[in-house]
């Protein structure tokens, strides 16, 4: 088996189910096995040290716990001394390589995200991060070899870590409020999908006193029975939102399946995610740490970069990947420019503050300070954007490329439409971009902005369009098609149905 076709850039992903037509299993016992003897002789490699200790933890998928025993197995195999934490989140695992007692020198999370429920992977960690596109094509190329460790078995032993990594993020709170029980007398509601994330209801907001009556979904159940454990999703920030809504709730939360990402819902039921949840984060990290650079991805909205300068901060609008931007703020920090945050519209943010890690329950238990501090000193967290300007239509379109070498026609397709920009009166190419092509259209053709990228993985030509005028966003797209019909391996289908 070709291995390559496992790596979905700094992860591993694969089907571990039967039951979708048409999707075969691919992470069987010997891929998953090889992968584990890959990670063995990888991190030796990496460390220089022949006695590692590696921790594994798993989301709620169906096939998370036949992974966890076969990765596990190899690995021990190899020498590897292992501690399996059963059900946990992924930023939990990475904290479990620098927490104080603990200091693995490695972790393995098993989950596919947000994907369906016959997918599963695995994301690698050591204590200075998650792993690279890189890191993953060594420890596939040792999959694929004949290569052992030569050493005498490890051990393996089960024990637990999420209780330590809850009680990290309530003493957050605590110690940022100075009270024992700072959520004490607010009405806080989780939608936890059935994935991982049902911990943070009796682990974290409990213990502050929080009334969490409302939560919904905390038992994990990977065949997700309510809806796809995704902030993205829409059936996803209906449920949170209704949550909200019936018991009358202060703040509601959600997470993604792993809790790697998260979204909220505010008292008046009003979403907070994509752009509102970059503006909200923005506006606490501009107080705490003023003029600091907000890395976002590409497909944020004017009205951001605006409310963001308006509020002090430096917008830089990067690349689509949540490893992109990561690595893009890092970057900034390594040449002396402050960047406490990189964010994805997706929910995947990372901190400064907190090792660059893209922890959803970290991005809510800032926002559970701000609420806190905001009931002592009289404002309340829909204050923080009341001035972000949000378009009135955004819509998003997936073209799928038709030929084999799709990287280079819908490169193609950018650059021809970049130089076609460039002689139309009415459009304005955006000078710094860094992904695809953005153009600026003026209030008598659209009002708005559009971006066409090549996804990072997948054949397809993502193009997102808003505008800030009702029907504009219909301009734009009727004029963007006149060009984009003209390339044949193209499926523009989905913007041709619009404009008609």
């Amino acid at each position: 088996m070709d291995y390559k076709k496992l790596q979905n850039g700094s992860d591993i992903r694969g089907v571990a189910l039967e039951g979708i037509e048409g999707q075969n299993v691919n992470l069987t016992e010997s891929a998953c096995k090889d992968i584990g003897r890959g990670f063995a002789l990888w991190l030796i490699k990496k460390t220089g040290k022949k006695d590692l200790r590696v921790a594994v933890g798993r989301d709620s998928r169906l096939s998370g716990q036949t992974l966890c025993d076969w990765i596990c197995s190899a690995m021990v195999e190899q020498g590897i001394n292992i501690t399996n934490f059963g059900m946990a989140s992924t930023p939990a695992m990475f904290m479990s390589t620098v927490t104080e007692g603990y200091e693995f020198d490695g972790s393995v999370m098993i989950t596919a995200s947000h994907l369906p429920f016959n997918r599963n992977g695995f994301k690698f960690f050591t204590a200075q991060g998650g792993l690279e596109k890189s890191d993953i094509k060594e420890i596939i190329a040792f999959a694929e070899s004949d290569e052992k460790t030569g050493l005498e078995k490890g051990s393996y032993c089960q024990a637990e870590f999420m209780d330590t990594y809850s009680k990290i993020l309530a003493d957050k709170i605590r110690k940022a409020t100075g009270e024992n029980e700072p959520l004490k007398g607010f009405k806080i509601v989780v939608d936890a999908g059935n994935g991982a994330g049902g911990f943070y209801v009796d682990k974290v907001l409990k213990p502050l006193g929080a009334d969490t009556t409302g939560s919904r979904f905390l038992d994990p159940d990977g065949s997700f029975p309510n809806h796809i454990p995704n902030p993205e999703d829409k059936d996803a920030m209906k449920s949170i939102t209704d949550a909200v809504k019936e018991v009358n709730a202060d703040f509601g939360i959600i997470f993604d399946t792993d809790v790697d990402r998260a979204g909220a819902v505010l008292s008046d039921g009003s979403e907070l995610n994509r752009n509102r949840i970059i503006a909200m984060l923005s506006a606490i990290l501009l107080k705490e740490h003023p003029g600091t650079t907000i890395v976002t991805d590409s497909i944020t909205s004017t009205g951001l970069a605006k409310f963001i300068k308006e509020k002090g901060g430096v917008h830089h609008r990067f690349k689509r990947g949540y490893k992109n931007v990561i690595n893009e703020s890092i970057r900034l920090n390594n040449n002396g420019q402050d960047s406490q945050l990189a964010i994805e519209t997706s929910g995947h943010g990372a901190l400064k503050e907190n090792y660059f890690l893209d922890d959803g329950a970290y991005l809510i238990t800032k926002l559970l300070i701000e609420l806190a501090r905001g009931k002592k000193d009289g404002y309340s967290l829909e204050s923080l954007i009341q001035t972000l300007e949000e378009p009135k239509e955004s819509i998003e379109f997936r073209m799928n490329i038709l030929v084999d070498d799709f990287k280079t026609y819908g490169q193609k397709v950018i650059d021809q439409l970049t130089e076609y920009a460039k002689t139309q009166k009415s459009w304005a190419l955006e000078q710094e971009n860094y992904e695809g092509v953005r153009v600026n259209l003026n209030r008598c053709n659209g009002n708005g902005w559009f971006l066409l990228r090549l996804s990072l993985h997948d054949p397809l030509l993502p193009l997102n369009i808003e505008s800030n005028s009702k029907g504009g966003a219909k301009k734009i797209a009727t004029h963007l098609y006149q060009f984009i019909k003209e390339f044949k391996d193209l499926d523009a289908t989905s913007l041709a149905n619009f404009v008609e």
